[in-house]
């Protein structure tokens, strides 16, 4: 489904990522692990379109999408929940979901959409009129989740979904990851909790100083030395 060949980014003058090569393919859940700065932020951003390729190829089904604008990737079907979140606190629940429904495909079944969102969410029905702003840490990264699937994505990317949560909503954010992907949602996980990301990846790609160093199915990776070494600190 994404092919991502030889990929270059530049901040400036200052390269971030060097001949990065990865794939995703439908109906997998893959992740990118990597210490803050390794570079996965950078990756998820230019799939997006929120940066433009230096160098390198990015494919989503066959079409070539590098350097197309980011509405443009949205539409063709790929949708990214970004670190930090980022909600519109003073809108209300249902019209920050309304905003995720906004490319024209969407527009069509956004009742239905809605209805299956709630279905994930059965929370944020309860809460559809109250301010963003004002819920909890994880009840926004659901509600930024939930916004992100009013598109209907045929990928869904997450950068760093458990950061800042407590340990029992970081356990919810991962069953809910299991549960999309039991529904056919194809997903680009971005994560630095190791152990959780690697139990319910497919298979996962260890990046270091903006290069993939590693990569393998997650079960694997669980088990590698230097995985465990390097970030599980055993």
């Amino acid at each position: 489904m994404l092919e991502v060949k030889e990929l270059s980014v530049f901040y400036g003058k200052v390269q971030v990522i060097w001949d990065t090569t990865f794939k995703v393919k439908e109906g997998e859940v893959v992740t990118l692990l990597g210490s803050n700065g390794a570079g996965k932020t950078t990756t998820v951003k230019t799939i997006q379109g929120l940066l433009k390729p230096k160098t390198g190829t990015i494919k989503f089904n066959d079409k070539k999408i590098g350097g197309l604008p980011a509405y443009k990737i949205v539409e063709e079907g790929i949708a990214l929940v970004p670190e930090g979140r980022e909600i519109f606190p003073k809108m209300t629940v249902q019209e920050n979901l309304a905003l995720g429904a906004y490319v024209s495909r969407a527009k069509e079944k956004i009742g239905e959409n809605l209805g299956w969102v709630f279905c994930l969410f059965p929370k944020l029905e309860e809460r559809k009129k109250q301010l963003a702003g004002t819920m909890s840490g994880g009840e926004q990264q659901m509600l930024a989740i939930a916004r992100a699937l009013m598109s209907k994505p045929r990928l869904l990317m997450l950068d760093e979904p458990s950061l800042g949560l407590a340990p029992m909503i970081v356990l919810q954010v991962f069953c809910i990851i299991e549960k999309l992907k039991e529904e056919g949602v194809t997903i680009l996980l971005v994560e630095q909790n190791i152990h959780h990301a690697l139990e319910i990846s497919d298979r996962a790609y260890v990046m270091e100083k903006g290069k993939i160093i590693l990569e393998g199915k997650g079960v694997e990776l669980l088990k590698d030395k230097y995985v465990k070494k390097a970030y599980l600190g055993a």
